[in-house]
């Protein structure tokens, strides 16, 4: 995959599943619950965090892109 600028960068967990108790509401990339992201991680269908400090987490950009590509061709 040719990376390209937009692609660069990382979402934390909130820009990916979505938060409506933020203000203004985050709407999901990927409309599933906190409990089903991790598992989904266990399980290998969702790529891997990277830890930027000891309690966060982050999802390259691009990680993201390609399973949203490959959710939308009915992959999982």
């Amino acid at each position: 995959m040719q990376e390209n600028i937009s692609d660069l960068g990382f979402f934390r967990l909130p820009q990916i599943i979505g938060d409506q108790e933020a203000n203004p509401p985050i709407e999901p990339i990927i409309p599933i619950s906190k409990s089903s992201w991790w598992s989904g991680i266990s399980a290998g269908r969702y790529p891997a965090g990277v830890k930027i400090a000891p309690r966060t987490t982050a999802w390259r950009r691009s990680d993201i892109i390609e399973l949203c590509a490959r959710l939308k061709q009915g992959g999982k």
